[in-house]
């Protein structure tokens, strides 16, 4: 009696894709991290994603980033125009070194 096999040889060509790719010795690294973990995670799920990589940051998180960038960039262009006014007011006191050369 002959037995259809086409999903099992599927089977093994998609077992063969994830082992050739890499994401079979991925997921088992990290199953072992999680086996290993002395402090079981309440989450096993956010643990994974974690360790897999696919976990951004949270939205508070994300929140805070955004607000602190905004007060960085601020202070930046502050700085940017001190550094000018700066530089003008320098340039009143030393003469370039072309204007020294021609002296």
């Amino acid at each position: 009696m002959a037995h259809y096999r086409a999903p099992e040889s599927k089977r093994e060509q998609f077992r063969r894709y994830l082992e050739k790719s890499g994401v079979l010795d991925t997921i088992t690294s990290v199953l072992v991290a999680l086996y290993e973990e002395n402090d079981k995670p309440n989450n096993a799920l956010d643990f994974i994603k974690l360790h897999l990589g696919a976990a951004g940051p949270e939205p508070g998180d994300t929140e805070t980033l955004r607000m602190e960038l905004a007060d960085l960039q601020q202070k930046f262009n502050l700085l940017m125009e001190e550094n000018k006014e700066l530089r003008n007011r320098l340039m009143q006191y030393e003469p370039t070194s072309e204007d020294g050369a021609a002296e």
